[in-house]
């Protein structure tokens, strides 16, 4: 049975999983440069975009672990863009430069219908009718393996609070962000049938493996 599983999302320590003032000079907001240090440093992300070395200890076999058994991913727009409203630019292709780790269809979830496209042996699908719709597609696409859900943090909350989400492996890193978009409020994980399965701490963020059921 495909499952919904989410890795390698990280919060600050305030519970923020992206801080003020997203653009496109700042991604991920203000101050959030070193949110995800611990995944940068590893040699599974450097190995992605086309770098040598990287560390490979446990940082490393979480990351790695997250692209094992995926066969499609569903994420929201604004992990896919900086651009707010109606698409402005078709030439923008992701964050990712020329290859895009994903190796599998990827379905964005967006207001804005826009055409879907091939890119780096990716395809990439806009998908207009809310999450549901865009679960239905990656399902069918994925086959026997299963989903992985990406962020931003709405997407994550909204799959979370229908209980939607099977696995997820969240990071805390050890950054204040003082302000952004907030995980937590209102989500009551232990009411949702959520639990804590592990937690593991590395220098560079506290690793939480929660389960449902």
């Amino acid at each position: 049975m495909t499952r919904l599983r989410v890795h390698g999302f990280t919060i600050s320590i305030d519970g923020y999983g992206a801080g003020p003032g997203q653009d496109l000079q700042n991604p991920m907001g203000r101050g959030s440069q070193d949110l995800h240090r611990w995944a940068f440093k590893t040699r599974t992300f450097r190995t992605m975009f086309g770098q040598d070395g990287g560390s490979i200890g446990e940082d490393d076999r979480l990351a790695a672990r997250g692209f094992h058994g995926i066969g499609a991913w569903v994420m929201g727009r604004n992990m896919f863009t900086h651009e707010r409203g109606p698409w402005a630019n078709d030439d923008w292709k992701g964050w990712w430069g020329d290859v895009p780790p994903y190796r599998c269809p990827v379905y964005v979830l967006t207001h804005h219908p826009r055409a879907s496209f091939d890119h780096g042996g990716t395809t990439f699908h806009f998908v207009a009718e809310g999450l549901d719709a865009a679960l239905e597609q990656a399902r069918a696409a994925a086959g026997d393996l299963d989903i992985r859900l990406g962020g931003g943090v709405a997407t994550l909350r909204a799959a979370l609070q229908r209980g939607l989400v099977d696995e997820m492996h969240l990071a805390v890193a050890p950054i204040l962000l003082g302000g952004g978009e907030a995980l937590w409020p209102g989500l009551d994980l232990p009411g949702l049938g959520y639990r804590i399965a592990r937690t593991l701490a590395t220098p560079d963020a506290r690793h939480l493996l929660l389960e449902k059921g």
